[in-house]
């Protein structure tokens, strides 16, 4: 009786290893816990980062195809009507906004690269036009993206055998639109791709408008040459 009395319970060598096992996995569980959060949380920032690219991208393409032979100004030394405004850093011009962000008709508008505080942003600004020209903004510059390291915006230019011409970082022709155009962007993140874009405007070297200083005084491209 007095043998069974002794063997009926547990050491304190068992419940110190019992204990210590437990422990182990309860670490163990939180710790594959703990990596399947982090992981589903990186999934949830990539898919948010590449909708807002995607996002991005849409406007960017849907507001440059639209954009309008309407003059912003009148060019003080030459005299001519400004179109558009295309630099490396910058591109302007005149176009229609979706109703869900003015309050409709043609707008002064323009996308450029700035120094942030996490490198470069892209920003987008709008002023509704008059007769008078555009008035005052609205709301301040808003930030699409930023954290670039760098980017540019190029366009595309037609030779003199209505051929697509080189891509050039500014547009010199003000006076009319340019066929194409891209921005090449590069992130801080190298993880953070941009995809390839390049926009058609709808009504680009509508060279009706005036001489053509690329192809010939009165030239006006077939639309199948703009793309090919």
């Amino acid at each position: 009786m007095r043998r069974a009395r002794q063997h009926s319970g547990f050491t304190l060598i068992e419940v110190v290893v019992a204990l210590t096992l437990f422990v182990a996995a309860l670490v163990l569980v939180f710790g594959l816990v703990r990596s399947a959060s982090r992981a589903t949380e990186r999934a949830e920032a990539t898919a948010q980062r590449s909708e807002r690219m995607r996002a991005v991208q849409g406007l960017l393409r849907s507001q440059l195809a639209a954009a309008m032979p309407m003059p912003m100004r009148v060019d003080a030394e030459s005299g001519e009507a400004v179109f558009l405004v295309g630099e490396g850093s910058s591109v302007e011009f005149v176009g229609n906004m979706p109703g869900y962000l003015a309050r409709g008709g043609p707008y002064w508008q323009r996308f450029d690269l700035v120094r942030g505080d996490k490198g470069l942003q892209l920003r987008f600004q709008f002023r509704q036009m008059t007769p008078d020209g555009p008035l005052d903004a609205e709301r301040p510059p808003q930030v699409l993206l930023d954290g670039i390291r760098d980017a540019s915006f190029e366009y595309r230019s037609l030779d003199d055998e209505m051929k697509p011409g080189p891509w050039t970082d500014e547009w010199t022709y003000r006076a009319m639109l340019p066929p194409l155009v891209r921005l090449k962007l590069r992130f801080e993140d190298e993880t953070r791709l941009w995809p390839e874009f390049v926009s058609q405007l709808r009504l680009g070297s509508s060279y009706g408008y005036g001489p053509s200083p690329q192809a010939g005084d009165g030239f006006v491209p077939r639309q199948g040459d703009l793309t090919q």
